[in-house]
């Protein structure tokens, strides 16, 4: 039995981690909800096969997944992935999974933020979520970590940090409406810093365009190292992307770090528009209370949105004229890690893409 503490992990000496920081493992949910998933999510579920084989050749997987598809999800995942069956509302590990920290002296804890599927009853995406609210707990118990149940709903995607006291969030999302209404962007602030032991929080303004999260960092930007931001970029004067990056730009080059040092910024060309088909509209089963996925809707495509583990960034395939490109400039960012590129569409058509279904768990030795 893993315990809850009332105080903070900055008041206890825990930091969160940067995500290419040293990994215990991953952990992954499996996705089925066909109001969500086209085709009943085959399509998806072999995407996740494909990521999750990615990451376990070189780190420990684990999939969480409900009992009615767990022999289903056994069979299709290698050996080397470990299976939990655990009740979900829908599969995004990034968002509904907890937020890991750690100390420095071997000990692990997590933050369990309060979920509420990305803005609750004012613009959230389905109802209920109490099943996602509780898997950060369920994480917790299994990794043998105690927990922190912090005061506010956030989201693991939309906070990116350095593992050296800066955090990266976009107002975009913290300070919306279906969130922390209650609470101004200082006191936010506040406890982000107390829940992940930073210094320094980065405000950038909106996320990806049309991004259904409410524009959650990790979509648009990918921390490479301290002092290195990659930024989802258009040349495209006419896409209403490229004013946001702009925008981003302009932020990130005009601040420091906690440590005091300028970003450098290197831009990731944006794939698409990616265009929601009338096939793959008409796959999703239509649910009241659940966002629509309509012919010729326009979706968030990015390549930030990947996940660095050991010794290796699992980047989506998105964009056939752009693929390369990116997994070049990851290489580049990534000098001691292979980059794999996984295609992500039907990741993509489910609203997010691989760093929004991975959450890593730190090695508690970190210094």
């Amino acid at each position: 039995m893993t315990t809850t503490h009332g105080t903070t992990p900055a008041a206890d000496g825990f930091r969160m981690p940067a995500e290419f920081e040293r990994h215990r493992g991953t952990w992954m949910v499996w996705p089925e909800r066909p109001d969500n998933w086209r085709l009943g999510a085959k399509p998806a579920q072999e995407a996740f096969v494909a990521v999750a084989t990615a990451i376990a050749e070189s780190e420990p997987v684990t999939m969480a997944v409900s009992a009615r598809q767990y022999e289903n999800c056994r069979s299709l995942l290698p050996d080397a992935v470990r299976v939990v069956e655990m009740s979900n509302d829908d599969s995004w590990m990034r968002d509904i999974g907890p937020t890991f920290v750690v100390d420095g002296t071997g000990r692990l804890r997590g933050v369990d933020w309060i979920f509420n599927a990305w803005g609750g009853l004012v613009d959230g995406l389905y109802f209920p979520w109490a099943l996602d609210d509780a898997v950060a707990r369920k994480v917790c118990e299994i990794e043998g970590a105690d927990r922190y149940r912090a005061p506010i709903v956030l989201e693991g995607g939309s906070i990116h940090t350095d593992g050296e006291g800066t955090l990266f969030a976009t107002e975009e999302c913290l300070l919306s409406a279906g969130r922390n209404p209650e609470l101004s962007k200082e006191e936010i602030e506040a406890e982000l810093r107390a829940y992940t032991g930073v210094t320094k929080v980065v405000w950038l303004g909106r996320g990806v365009y049309l991004d259904e999260t409410n524009g959650h960092v990790d979509n648009l930007i990918n921390v490479a190292r301290p002092g290195l931001v990659l930024l989802t970029w258009t040349e495209d004067p006419d896409d209403p992307q490229a004013e946001i990056s702009l925008d981003a730009r302009r932020r990130l080059e005009s601040a420091t770090d906690a440590a005091g040092r300028s970003l450098e910024v290197v831009t990731l060309p944006s794939p698409g528009p990616i265009l929601i088909t009338e096939e793959e509209s008409g796959g999703v089963d239509v649910v009241k209370g659940t966002l629509p996925r309509r012919p010729g809707d326009r979706l968030a495509g990015s390549y930030a949105n990947a996940y660095v583990c050991n010794g290796r960034v699992v980047v989506p395939r998105l964009d056939p004229r752009f693929d390369d490109e990116a997994l070049e400039i990851y290489a580049k960012a990534f000098p001691d890690r292979s980059v794999v590129g996984v295609p992500a569409r039907e990741v993509l058509l489910g609203g997010g893409n691989i760093h929004c279904i991975t959450q890593q768990v730190p090695d508690p030795d970190l210094a």
